[in-house]
């Protein structure tokens, strides 16, 4: 019985021996995985600096302009915060929406908020 059990086993020692002599190299390890980058802290939109009034503006010209948000630059409470306690003071501040009620869109969506016209521009014309 040892006569076939060990030709059996030289046989299966063999067979094992040879199968796991493919490929000798060790696979690299995976990379471990990034952690996921933080989502960011929700904007305030702001106006690019192209949208400001430009240096020297006069008050309630065509100049006097905020293209970000689409008021007057001396009155824009969202460019300048030093200006929300005076419009606290007069009453004219929406509380919910963090800006002025005289610009309060979303409390007064029939609101119109006008850019003046330019200086050398013609005047409208008036029937």
């Amino acid at each position: 019985m040892t006569r076939r059990v060990l030709p059996a086993l030289m046989l299966l020692t063999l067979a094992l021996g040879l199968g796991c002599k493919g490929d000798t190299t060790t696979a690299p390890a995976p990379a471990p995985a990034a952690a996921p980058a933080p989502s960011p802290a929700p904007q305030v939109p702001t106006a690019a600096a192209s949208d400001h009034a430009p240096a020297g503006y006069v008050p309630g010209t065509w100049e006097d302009w905020c293209g970000g948000h689409a008021v007057p630059e001396s009155v824009c409470t969202r460019c300048n915060p030093k200006l929300i306690p005076a419009f606290k003071a007069t009453g004219d501040w929406c509380a919910e929406h963090g800006l002025p009620e005289s610009q309060c869109l979303k409390c007064n969506p029939d609101l119109q908020i006008v850019r003046p016209p330019k200086a050398d521009a013609p005047a409208p014309a008036t029937q």
